[in-house]
């Protein structure tokens, strides 16, 4: 029997514990459900279409507990023009991950947590920023593979290749003279990123960009990121030059 689009939609829509209650009840006992299989879908945000996957809305929300209004607006932006970039590509798009493009551009600035009380065990004295965050990230996957606490897309396992595909694009999402020769996930989370100081490239138009902008307002980029520079300078002063060099080319894109 063949099954309608709206069919196979309402389908899908059915298995996806889209409640963000899901995500923090753990089930009790020492046995762990088996993840779930579920038909993978599309939201479309900002007039982006990208990929929805209970795992997403935990990085999503992952993200924002972990980061300032600023950085939350960022990290968004940046995943929306890195899936821009997939529209425009259709080699990328064809090759992409894109649910581990999706969790790696949301968890990219997990180094960026200033808050004390959530942050203890993210950011460290002594390694970068984009390592913090990386490891971050990492943890946060294996906690939900420990827990189940998400289904497989379209039965696609978390494999320890994913995993290190997030770690790799996070740790190298400021160094693009590397992350574009990387794998493609690796390349387009850095893009996308890049694309949210330097503007509208790849093929993404400005009518595109603009509609991410009014959706995710970048008013605050400019002095939240020199904010962040100088509270890394106080936090971690050993590892934090690379950064420094790193936001005065920032400042010049800014300007």
């Amino acid at each position: 029997m063949m099954l309608t689009h709206s069919a196979l939609l309402a389908l899908a829509t059915s298995l996806i514990p889209f409640s963000h209650a899901s995500h923090h009840h753990l089930r009790s006992g020492p046995v762990a459900e088996a993840p779930q299989l579920f038909l993978s879908v599309d939201r479309t945000i900002a007039g982006v279409s990208v990929l929805d996957t209970p795992l997403i809305r935990a990085a999503q929300t992952y993200a924002s507990d972990h980061g300032s209004p600023f950085v939350y607006k960022h990290i968004m932006r940046s995943w929306l023009f890195g899936a821009l970039v997939l529209k425009h590509n259709t080699t990328l798009s064809a090759t992409v991950d894109r649910e581990v493009h999706a969790v790696a551009a949301l968890l990219h600035d997990l180094g960026w947590d200033q808050n004390p009380t959530s942050n203890s065990h993210i950011v460290s004295p002594d390694r970068r920023f984009e390592v913090d965050g990386a490891i971050a990230a990492r943890d946060f996957l294996k906690a939900q593979l420990q827990n189940n606490l998400f289904s497989y897309a379209n039965g696609k396992k978390w494999t320890a290749q994913r995993i290190q595909l997030v770690w790799d694009a996070i740790a190298l999402h400021t160094q693009a003279s590397i992350a574009y020769y990387k794998e493609p996930e690796v390349e387009v989370v850095a893009k996308g990123i890049a694309m949210d100081f330097q503007g509208p490239g790849y093929g993404v138009t400005r009518e595109e960009y603009a509609r991410v902008l009014r959706e995710f307002p970048n008013d605050d980029m400019r002095k939240g990121v020199n904010e962040t520079i100088i509270w890394l300078c106080g936090t971690k002063p050993g590892s934090t030059f690379g950064e420094l060099l790193w936001s005065l080319y920032l400042a010049l894109k800014l300007l």
